[in-house]
């Protein structure tokens, strides 16, 4: 019984939040995404939750983003994006300058505190923060790293990507607007692509010819995450959210070119409905309290490498002339993985950008592996 209220509580209070950001001015210029993620800040803090909450977390976050990635990706004009491929490629060498900029200063400075086992640490980051959670997992059994070490790195990587993505969806746009140019909107058939064009516009969601153009399409996302993650049964554990999550974008990304998937009503909006549970739910699971017991070194480090990277990306995005939408997805799909990528998207208000963050995503993924385990053999 107490699992249905929470499974009804993480379904509705994003409903809710949409609601009020519909109807209201002043939840809409916070945000929708920053209100269902300072809600889970305050929820998964609050004592609340049940002992037995991070199934039912768990169960959500493995079935919201492989709906939502589709839905978004359907209204996408893929055709597009090779426009801006050749900069998202060279933001996305940005970012992994940053990591490496970082991570090897930030040994050297701090492993006279640790010198038995920052290396294993420096190893965990890199892969992390170029590719994702499955990478950082990945090296652990590779390098061997004490359990207790991996779950206190793991812990302040989550604590500080809550800080990082509460930065980059609030303020994020503005201050970088500071230094970067600000995202150039291509044409479309003679007119030029607004920020507001399909991103929660939720007026009319309810009409007749939304509601069926919405069951076509969550069908077709279920379809799509049925035949991605079928692909679990035959693959090792250590490459499925790789692979699931490059099968799932490509089948979205297929199924945009085609005219009336594109044509679709309101999918985007459902998606990001799906991306609120997900930030609903991601949040909650952030346990400040836990921070009490983990060492302050790993903490400085984590944060050197999360802030210190994105300082890196945006000097170097300035010399370039890099826009700032661009700079902020890319970092965005290494700091936080592909799962995050259509989160910053709709807090920027384009999703132009969506393809080319889970893009950089995927190809973390496919690299992070190698580079975090062979630099942590090197700093040994």
């Amino acid at each position: 019984m107490i699992t249905i209220f929470w499974l009804i509580f993480f379904l509705a209070t994003p409903a809710l939040i949409i609601y009020l950001c519909h109807r209201y001015s002043f939840f809409s210029k916070i945000g929708a995404v920053v209100i269902a993620y300072a809600l889970g800040l305050i929820l998964g803090n609050s004592g609340l939750l049940p002992e037995n909450a991070s199934a039912l977390q768990g169960m959500l976050l493995t079935v919201t983003i492989p709906l939502a990635i589709p839905l978004l990706l359907f209204s996408v004009n893929i055709r597009k994006w090779f426009s801006i491929a050749d900069k998202t490629m060279l933001s996305m060498v940005f970012a992994l300058i940053g990591v490496f900029l970082t991570v090897i200063p930030g040994y050297f400075l701090l492993r006279e505190y640790r010198p038995d086992d920052l290396w294993q640490i420096s190893g965990l980051l890199v892969g992390v923060y170029t590719g994702g959670t499955p990478n950082m997992a990945s090296i652990k059994v590779a390098l061997n790293v004490d359990e207790s070490l991996y779950l206190a790195t793991h812990t302040y990587d989550l604590v500080i990507g809550v800080f990082y993505l509460m930065f980059m969806l609030s303020v994020g746009k503005r201050f970088f607007l500071l230094f970067l140019r600000d995202f150039k909107y291509t044409e479309i058939n003679g007119r030029v692509l607004e920020k507001s064009d399909g991103v929660e516009s939720w007026s009319g969601f309810f009409k007749r010819s939304s509601l069926i153009s919405v069951g076509k399409a969550i069908l077709l996302a279920a379809l799509i995450f049925a035949l991605g993650g079928s692909l679990t049964l035959v693959l090792p554990e250590n490459a499925q959210m790789a692979v699931v999550i490059l099968t799932i974008t490509t089948l979205g990304i297929l199924a945009s070119l085609i005219p009336a998937v594109n044509r679709m009503e309101k999918t985007f909006e459902l998606g990001m409905y799906f991306i609120l549970v997900f930030s609903l739910v991601v949040a909650s699971m952030a346990n400040l309290a836990q921070l009490a017991d983990v060492s302050m070194v790993i903490l400085i480090y984590v944060s050197l490498v999360v802030f210190g990277s994105l300082a890196v990306q945006t000097i170097l995005s300035k010399i370039f002339k890099l826009d700032s939408d661009t700079m902020m997805i890319t970092s965005t799909a290494f700091i936080c993985s592909p799962p995050f990528v259509p989160v910053v998207a709709a807090a920027l208000k384009n999703k132009d950008v969506i393809v080319s963050g889970l893009t950089v995503g995927i190809i973390g993924y496919a690299i992070g592996n190698y580079l975090g385990i062979t630099l942590a053999y090197l700093l040994r």
